[in-house]
């Protein structure tokens, strides 16, 4: 656990081994049960279960909805993190309490003793781990005295995965997966990045200063999250990475490298368009039949050359694209707008895409010296 088992960065491949060990070193396990809170915009903890008589252990998610549920909140483990306090009970004892249904099913499965231990982190959370056994008589004194030091020193490994997986975890959430990558590699110092290829797509949704004025916040942000959700969902099943939202704006980049040239970046970014057009039109159903109001919202995609990296202040920095391309694209966007277009795309994007778009003619775009050629999807 100190040396080589500290290295493994997959905590059921790390668990496997070490109750393995733990069997050989003469503890009689049956079962292992870790649980870990976490940060996550999806789950609110993680389990880890391993039986002597299956292969390797498994991964458990618990959502939010799930802590709410009757079985998840009766458990020894989570009375544990409550208490911070041990619980052990002894199975083969007539007279031991079953005062968690889980507890009666091991016993009818033959387990003989349950060992509830609390493992706290650092900054003052508690989590949990549980021992079981199915041997006559359950643990000795040794056993329990050994799995108590070995929870000890697995707070600190687990922790420290913990916390490796939650700068992870937060890092694409707020920013991104390949921006949290470069984050996470190092790269935090103002200025620092690199000039890179891409298609750029800022998407705005449409009408929304009346939306603002006429809807309640909360009926305001369930129509935001209904629209985020479909673009940026649409966005990464095609490939492209969701930046930063801008308001009611979404800024997202479909990169060119080395196995995505410009056509093929360019047909991503359609594809990402269709899927979320569609998705938009069950969801506003959806939303009808709901009572709710529809929301529509435009599309500008450009290819450019833009700077991907840090900008702000020396300590509050912001890792995103700037520079013309992603200024073209919301000129390109606004002018969507006034054209009634949901999807408008540049002469640059138009030239390495398929033959769906067609030419609306030159446009002056405000901050662009020279009329813009602008192309939208055949109607």
């Amino acid at each position: 656990m100190l040396r080589e088992g500290r290295r493994h960065t997959r905590m059921r491949e790390f668990g496997d081994e070490m109750c393995r060990r733990i069997v050989a070193a003469g503890i009689p396990l049956w079962r292992a049960f870790c649980g870990v809170r976490t940060l996550h915009p999806l789950i609110a903890a993680t389990g880890y279960v391993w039986y002597r008589d299956e292969p390797g252990a498994s991964r458990l998610i618990a959502t939010y909805e799930t802590q709410t549920k009757d079985f998840y909140r009766n458990s020894p483990p989570i009375a544990v993190q409550e208490s911070g306090e041990p619980m052990r009970r002894r199975l083969e004892d007539p007279d031991c309490p079953l005062d968690y249904p889980i507890l009666e099913e091991f016993k009818g499965k033959g387990c003989t003793d349950y060992l509830a231990l609390p493992m706290p982190f650092s900054n003052g959370q508690i989590n949990s781990i549980t021992w079981s056994t199915d041997r006559p008589g359950g643990f000795s004194d040794a056993d329990v005295a050994g799995l108590g030091d070995i929870a000890e020193m697995l707070a600190v490994i687990v922790e420290l995965q913990s916390s490796r997986r939650i700068s992870r975890i937060l890092l694409d959430t707020y920013v991104g997966h390949r921006a949290g990558s470069h984050v996470l590699s190092g790269e935090i110092t103002r200025g620092s990045g690199e000039t890179i290829e891409a298609v750029v797509w800022l998407s705005d949704l449409r009408g929304f200063t009346a939306l603002t004025d006429s809807l309640a916040q909360d009926a305001l942000i369930d129509l935001l999250d209904d629209y985020m959700e479909i673009v940026c969902g649409a966005v990464t099943q095609a490939g492209g990475e969701v930046l930063k939202f801008i308001g009611d704006a979404v800024l997202a980049i479909f990169e060119l490298d080395g196995e995505r040239d410009a056509a093929v970046a360019c047909a991503a970014a359609l594809d990402a368009a269709g899927a979320a057009r569609v998705a938009t039109a069950a969801k506003n159903g959806e939303r009808r039949a709901d009572g709710k109001p529809a929301f529509r919202y435009g599309v500008a995609l450009h290819l450019g050359t833009v700077m991907y990296g840090n900008i702000g202040a020396p300590d509050r920095l912001d890792f995103t694209v700037i520079g013309p391309a992603v200024n073209h694209a919301a000129r390109l966007e606004a002018l969507g707008a006034e054209l009634g277009r949901p999807l408008v795309a540049s002469a640059s994007f138009a030239a390495h895409a398929s033959d769906t778009l067609e030419r609306l003619g030159a446009y002056e775009l405000k901050g662009v010296s020279e009329p813009q050629e602008v192309f939208a999807p055949i109607q």
